[in-house]
Formats: structure tokens, C-alpha cells, sequence
């Protein structure tokens, strides 16, 4: 009798899971359009809303210096339903990411 218990209890909990679950997310959109020794290109998104998008260039400053430039952006959902989103610059100046909820120095 434990046991159908349990087992009812188990199932109960499984049948209650959401369906929106990050772990079950599925990829809507996936380009990887150039990828090559000048730079990079690429974005998705997935079912749970997300979605990131990011192209990387070679910057040539000199002889021993070839850093590269990334711009881009991502966008999520948070745990209070508010639609987030950064667009970030990363170069030899460090990682300088934007958003409305990020505060600015």
C-alpha cells in the first residue's frame, strides 16, 4: 500500500511539471552564417524565449596585436516575467555590457 502511495504522489508531482521548462526548450532558430579567419557570425533561439546573437571581428592594430571586437546581445525571461535584455561590446577594453536593468556608473 506504501508503494501506491508513493507512486501516486510521484505521478501526481510529474503530471503537475510545467511544460515550459527550460530543460525541454527547443531550438527555433540556429544561423551560423560566416565563420572564418576574419570573424564570426551567429544567433539563436529557443522555444523558452531566449535568444542570442553575437559577430566577432579581427581587429588589426598591428603586427603583434589582432584582438577581436565581439558585439552583441541576448534576451530572456526572469523568474518575475520580465523580458530582459543586454547588448554587450567585448574588446581590449574588457567586456561593457547595457540593459535598462543594469545600473550605469
Amino acid at each position: 500500500m506504501k508503494y501506491a502511495i508513493v507512486f501516486a504522489a510521484l505521478f501526481a508531482v510529474a503530471l503537475a511539471a510545467p511544460l515550459d521548462d527550460p530543460a525541454n526548450a527547443q531550438v527555433l532558430r540556429y544561423d551560423n552564417d560566416n565563420i572564418g579567419v576574419d570573424g564570426y557570425n551567429f544567433a539563436v533561439e529557443t522555444s523558452d524565449g531566449k535568444s542570442h546573437q553575437e559577430s566577432g571581428k579581427v581587429k588589426n592594430l598591428g603586427p603583434d596585436d589582432t584582438p577581436i571586437t565581439v558585439t552583441g546581445s541576448f534576451r530572456y525571461t526572469g523568474d518575475d516575467g520580465q523580458v530582459y535584455e543586454v547588448t554587450y561590446t567585448a574588446d581590449e577594453n574588457g567586456f561593457q555590457p547595457s540593459g535598462a536593468h543594469i545600473p550605469q556608473a
